[in-house]
Order: C-alpha cells, then sequence, then structure tokens
C-alpha cells in the first residue's frame, strides 16, 4: 500500500516519513485544539483629564500594554475587567466601562478573544500600589507614547482617539 503511494523516484522511507509527518499534524492540530480551547480576556482603556490613557509595563514581558487580562471561569467581562484593573493599575471603578468591541487573537495557534472597553476621565479613582506583576505604569498622550508600546496597543489607542473603524483581530 505504501509503494502505490510512493513517488516514482521516491525512496520507500522517504514515502514513509511523508506519510508519518501528515499523520503528525493532523493529531498535533486535534491535541492544540483540545488542550488549548478558546480564552477570554479583557484590557481597559483608561483616560485622565488631559485625555492621556494609562499603560502598564509588565515585569514578564517587554512593552507596553492597556491593564488587563484573562477572564476567570465563572467571571463576567466587565467583573474581569474591574478586578484586573484594580490589581494591576490600582484603578477603582466609579462608574461602568463603556464596552468597545471583542477582537480575536490566533496568533501562536491560540484562539484567544479580547474585550476592549473605555474608561472616561473622572469614572474612577487611582490608588497604585506596588505589585510582583506590573514594573511601571503611567498616563501618555497621544504624541508621547512610549517607543516600545505595543503595535496592537498603540492601534487600539488611535482607533478610539481618532474615532476610527476597528478590525476584528486584536
Amino acid at each position: 500500500m505504501l509503494a502505490f503511494m510512493r513517488l516514482p523516484d521516491q525512496p520507500f522511507w522517504q514515502t514513509v516519513r511523508q506519510l508519518a509527518w501528515r499523520v503528525f499534524r493532523v493529531f498535533a492540530r486535534l491535541y492544540w485544539r483540545l488542550t488549548r480551547p478558546v480564552t477570554l480576556g479583557v484590557r481597559g482603556m483608561v483616560f485622565d483629564e488631559q485625555s492621556r490613557v494609562l499603560l502598564v509595563r509588565h515585569s514578564y514581558i517587554a512593552g507596553w500594554y492597556l491593564p488587563g487580562g484573562g477572564v476567570a471561569r465563572g467571571e463576567t467581562m466587565r467583573e474581569a475587567l474591574i478586578r484586573e484593573l484594580k490589581e494591576e493599575a490600582g484603578v477603582e471603578l466609579l462608574a461602568p466601562a463603556r464596552f468597545v468591541s471583542v477582537f480575536a487573537n490566533f496568533r501562536e495557534h491560540k484562539s484567544d478573544h479580547v474585550g476592549l472597553f473605555v474608561i472616561g476621565a473622572g469614572s474612577y479613582r487611582l490608588a497604585p500600589k506596588p505589585n510582583m506583576e506590573i514594573s511601571e505604569l503611567g498616563f501618555f498622550g497621544l504624541g508621547e507614547l512610549p517607543v516600545d508600546i505595543s503595535p496592537a496597543t498603540k492601534l487600539r489607542i488611535l482607533e478610539i482617539v481618532e474615532n476610527r473603524e476597528s478590525p476584528d483581530s486584536w
């Protein structure tokens, strides 16, 4: 049966290797789908009175990002946003955040989805506390964004500030 699938000048073991690789890829895809289910996260775009946006630098990854994180089992996106903003940046919401959209992120064979919320000036209290996860945080104007801001974070900020249409992907 394997000889039937062999190309005319292809050695037998090369055919076996190709077949094994195809089978491996099928099972690898199945494994990834079963062990890496859909994940859900949130990000908060927090603005101050000068229309600057709050960004955080994590201790475990390079660059600046909007504060946020994963939605825990049994938690709504809004509950996760409230928890993550308080944990990462000391932001305590005083009014509901405005939901913007859910973005998909399929990098690294993942199926991540990120809900984006906007928090306006005066709708929160800020009391940052040092923690192991965040090495720095600060408010930045549109013309003062850090050089090492993540590209997706910069795009989301520009889309909100300039009232642009957002894509479906993060």
